[in-house]
């Protein structure tokens, strides 16, 4: 099981996104557990997970966020702009995967 996280101001805007990827993964057969958090959770919702992503609005966050995150072994990175703003599930995953190397 690919486990995913997604941190974003307040969590709530990247359910549509999460329900994108979801559906992406069950039509390529891909088990994962993918959920959504606003970033002031960050620090508790990283441990044990594959791979945690960013929503372009945190962006400013990530060099502060990726000591906590490499300290964990989590890869982590920023959501591409353009994928976010389409609500792209199926690129997210792609770059979630090639992220966590699974």
């Amino acid at each position: 099981m690919l486990r995913i996280r997604l941190f974003c101001n307040q969590g709530m805007s990247t359910s549509l996104l999460v329900n994108k990827m979801r559906e992406a993964a069950v039509s390529q057969g891909i088990d994962v557990d993918i959920v959504a958090y606003p970033v002031s959770e960050f620090d508790q919702r990283i441990k044990g997970v594959d791979v945690a992503l960013l929503g372009p609005q945190v962006a400013y966050m990530k060099a502060q966020l990726a000591k906590v995150a490499q300290a964990e072994g989590v890869p982590m990175d920023v959501v591409p702009m353009h994928d976010y703003g389409i609500c792209n599930g199926e690129g997210v995953l792609k770059f979630a995967r090639r992220l966590a190397k699974k």
